[in-house]
């Protein structure tokens, strides 16, 4: 590979629908993509190492094993799709973890089992099939890993989902057939679910269960901060230092379901959401006279009538912009975001915004609890034919113009249809009032990507209810992908058997011709065409 030339495709909107090669579609540039790679390699050799000296970790007298478990599951996160920027951070995680695998012992044990130890590895095979399989796989670890990152701010873990991490990684190391590679996808398509659902213990357990909200799309007048991303307890924190500030908290993005949390939105000054989808940010965010902390991704590069205002804090980096380190005891301290607001002031006079479609509110707050407490409700609708099919769209956003298709698909759904939304993708059509059926709104909200989890149980209690498997509902999945995240979804509710799955707007690039056809023809997963044309086709089934 040449110099300032790089290879990354595992995003939706990659170069040509194949892969950048100058630099990211994202805004990461060639020498970051490379830092990222050699990081990759480096969790590789040290996942390896662990795995060989297994038997010793928890006797290990020099190392502790979930110490080097979270270096990865941090590095594996700092790799996802807009959050890492900082390449000087992630030289600085490079080192650490060299440092970490050569004192359990890497160097001997390379000449002794031959463990994969370059870190110039070649992370793109020859065989096509195998590297889309391997592909799939890493990047299916890095979306598992958002998830157990943000499990872990709130102290849950489970043993099982910790030490995949080193299985997942040291996996990359080898060599596998075809079908070895499906049976590990398959593997950890079913941890990821074990993490999701230790995300939605560790959330509920913290904030209470979410409640159903409608939030408003104004932003009053006076000092205010903006927090974007997807982590709920440094929103929680940011709430507890702005109390009598004088400061109002608006969320933005994937934040917005943080308004149904009982334990956040007690908070009289979190005030409502601003703006719409993440890849809208650049626009949105040009002058506002508020700072914004991203909490996680989605960051795009700033631009410089508002960089000034940006606040970083966690995994989330890019060059130049101010950051908030986290304590020991796990605290920040948000003073130089929060003098900030208050020197900045606000607007002078109350700003109306609206969503995607002209709607003021949006309504959020329909996750696993909530649905499952109607289940009654559906469940007879659905028997007395007032509900003919449940649609369940959930995933990422992004900018290209034929995600249109979401938007269009779900103003043509029929009036006796719900619309289960999930993640940010929901905001190209969550500010439309679609009535109600009974008492239940036709467009629910059930959080976001991290309340996956909640998706599938709500699935499982409606079957049950209905006594049939959750492959005989009248339901549909529909996924829209952008980033990993949504690659280790997808993998969950392929490990757990659901069929006639939609995912769009297009193939991944990363999956082969064969590969393609393999979940085509075991999972019957289809490529979304047209709205009026994938409803036809439903609805014939």
């Amino acid at each position: 590979m040449e110099k300032n030339q790089m290879f990354c495709y595992q995003c939706q909107e990659t170069a040509n629908g194949f892969g950048c090669t100058i630099s990211g579609v994202c805004g990461k540039n060639a020498k970051t993509a490379a830092l990222q790679d050699e990081l990759t390699c480096e969790m590789i050799s040290l996942a390896a190492v662990m795995q060989v000296k297994k038997t010793r970790l928890e006797s290990e007298d020099n190392v502790n094993a979930l110490e080097l478990i979270d270096l990865i599951v941090e590095g594996l996160y700092s790799c996802v799709t807009n959050v890492n920027f900082d390449g000087d951070e992630i030289k600085n995680m490079i080192t650490e973890i060299k440092e970490k695998r050569e004192k359990l012992g890497g160097r001997e044990l390379t000449a002794q089992k031959d463990i994969f130890l370059d870190s110039s590895c070649d992370l793109l095979l020859k065989n096509e099939d195998v590297h889309s399989l391997r592909s799939t796989f890493l990047f299916g670890m890095r979306g598992m890993a958002a998830f157990a990152h943000h499990a872990r701010i709130l102290r849950k873990r489970e043993i099982d989902v910790d030490f995949w991490f080193i299985k997942g990684m040291a996996a990359l190391s080898s060599e596998y057939s075809i079908d070895e590679w499906l049976d590990l996808l398959a593997e950890l398509g079913i941890v990821n679910f074990k993490c999701l659902k230790m995300l939605d213990a560790a959330n509920t357990d913290a904030f209470g269960n979410p409640e159903p909200a409608k939030v408003s799309l104004k932003i009053e007048k006076g000092s205010f901060i903006v927090v974007s991303g997807h982590d709920l307890r440094d929103i929680k924190l940011l709430l507890e230092q702005t109390e009598e500030k004088g400061v109002n908290v608006y969320t933005h993005g994937e934040m917005l379901p943080a308004h149904a949390y009982p334990g956040i939105k007690k908070y009289r000054h979190l005030k409502g959401h601003f703006g719409t989808a993440w890849q809208n940010q650049q626009a949105e965010f040009t002058n506002i006279p508020a700072p914004v902390l991203f909490t996680a991704n989605c960051l795009m590069p700033p631009k410089k009538n508002y960089s000034d205002n940006i606040y970083t804090t966690s995994v989330v980096r890019f060059p130049g912009l101010k950051h908030i380190e986290s304590f020991s005891n796990n605290k920040k301290d948000f003073t130089p975001l929060i003098e900030h607001a208050i020197k900045l002031g606000g607007y002078d006079f109350d700003i109306h915004q609206t969503g995607m479609n002209g709607g003021s509110l949006m309504t959020t707050g329909y996750g696993r609890k909530a649905i499952i407490d109607n289940i009654t409700l559906i469940t007879n609708a659905v028997k007395a034919g007032e509900i003919k099919h449940i649609f369940l769209i959930g995933g990422c956003d992004g900018a290209r113009y034929e995600r249109r298709y979401f938007t269009e698909f779900v103003k043509q759904t029929p009036n006796d249809t719900i619309v289960l939304i999930l993640a940010c993708g929901k905001f190209r059509f969550n500010d439309i009032d679609a009535g109600l059926i009974r008492s239940c709104p036709r467009i629910l909200d059930m959080g976001q990507c991290n309340d996956a989890y909640g998706a599938v149980a709500a699935a499982v209690a409606l079957a049950v209810n209905l006594d049939c498997f959750v492959n005989e509902l009248p339901l549909t999945i529909i996924l829209s992908w952008y980033e990993q995240k949504a690659v280790s979804v997808l993998l969950t509710l392929l490990s757990l058997g659901l069929k006639n799955i939609y995912i769009g707007p297009s193939v991944p690039a990363f999956f082969s011709k064969t590969v393609m056809d393999i979940l085509t023809e075991k999972y019957e997963i289809k490529l979304i065409s047209t709205p009026e044309d994938d409803l036809e086709r439903i609805f014939k089934k």
